[in-house]
């Protein structure tokens, strides 16, 4: 994982029981949108999620499929800021 993390999301990630493997995958193939506020939220989106299929295989997005409703913060110094799951869409401003 390249981006830092801050001690607020690495609790976060304990709590919501979300693996570092998890939120790698995340970063790498979830899809970024502006929060309005300086932060990018990322998280998986149709599009997203049929690259992953594409690239990783359906096999191995069994590993990470209970995952695939997580979303990051990353703040304007690329630190992920914290770490949670979605229970509804993300209302788009």
């Amino acid at each position: 994982m390249n981006a830092p993390l801050t001690s607020h999301a690495r609790i976060r990630m304990q709590q919501r029981g979300i693996p570092p493997a998890a939120l790698e995958v995340l970063l790498d193939y979830g899809r970024e949108s502006h929060d309005h506020r300086g932060c990018r939220v990322v998280a998986f989106d149709k599009r997203a999620r049929r690259r992953l299929v594409e690239e990783m295989g359906a096999k191995a997005i069994c590993a990470v499929e209970r995952y695939l409703n997580a979303y990051a913060v990353v703040g304007p110094d690329d630190a992920i800021v914290t770490v949670g799951r979605r229970r509804r869409r993300f209302e788009h401003v």
